[in-house]
């Protein structure tokens, strides 16, 4: 039967353990991964399964570490995911976090794009680190991804996007991530986009000061547009914009990425409520 071993097709004999394949191809492994969910030695291997084995602290070949990186990822995935090419309109709080959300999961490349340079009261909720005060935003962002998988194309753009530059910059992007501080910024990019790239999904967000309130943020979706957020609560005085709440906005649009590019996940179809397929 043919199984994958780290991400490789590998020829096996029927009904082989993991203790076998650890035995044949890793020995000195100590974690064990079986189609994205930990696994014990003697558990056995099926026709298709995906077997990743990993040596706890050991750092590996880089041509080993895009398989290792996704072991836990439901399998099948990664093939889609390198294929996507996202575009991030900002690289602030929302846009630096879905862009290592992203780079996390696999997506094969990314266009970011942001003017600005790193400052410190970005630092509240802003992936950015102190050594990278005074960098263009883009270039620090690039070099973060490139620390957690170098395998991650990324395309850095330090303009300010308008409406004359939207439509090239963007142009090869199968979704595009708005995460512009602003509300004229965020209905020029929708106004722009609907008119020079009709039908390109668009992921916004919308609705992320302050604190809580957990219960209230979700997605909404307009054809091809999904805005992420409560739809209301923005930075004003006394507002203030902070890393919980901006982060789980971000990752709600990170996984709406995701959702454009794979479908709905079957697994959740009971949980949130959708009736079962008869």
């Amino acid at each position: 039967m043919n199984v994958f071993v780290n991400e490789k097709k590998t020829a096996v004999p029927d009904g082989s353990s993991v203790a076998e394949l650890v035995s044949r191809y890793k020995p000195d492994a100590d974690i064990f991964v079986k189609n994205g969910f930990l696994t014990t030695p003697g558990e056995s291997m099926k026709e298709g399964d995906r077997l990743v084995l990993i040596r706890r602290g050991e750092v590996p070949a880089p041509e080993d570490l895009e398989a290792l990186i996704s072991a836990r990822h439901t399998p099948g995935i990664m093939s889609k995911l390198k294929k996507a090419t996202i575009g991030i309109a900002g690289c602030g709080g929302l846009g630096s976090t879905s862009a290592i959300s992203l780079a996390r999961i696999g997506i094969g490349r990314l266009i970011i794009v942001d003017f600005d340079v790193v400052e410190p009261s970005n630092l509240n909720r802003q992936q950015f680190f102190i050594d990278q005060i005074g960098r263009p935003k883009v270039e620090a962002l690039r070099e973060t991804i490139a620390r957690i998988n170098p395998a991650i194309s990324v395309v850095a753009h330090a303009v300010k996007l308008d409406a004359t530059n939207i439509p090239t910059i963007f142009r090869s992007v199968d979704v595009l991530v708005e995460a512009f501080d602003r509300a004229d910024q965020k209905a020029m990019l929708v106004e722009t986009v609907s008119r020079t790239l009709p039908g390109l999904p668009l992921i916004l967000g919308l609705g992320m000061a302050g604190w809580g309130g957990n219960d209230i943020l979700k997605t909404r979706h307009l054809e091809n547009w999904h805005i992420c957020g409560d739809s209301n609560t923005e930075a004003a005085a006394s507002v203030g914009l902070m890393a919980p709440r901006v982060g789980i906005v971000a990752n709600m649009q990170a996984n709406q990425v995701m959702e454009v590019l794979l479908g709905p996940d079957p697994q959740l179809k009971n949980d949130v409520g959708m009736p079962e397929e008869t």
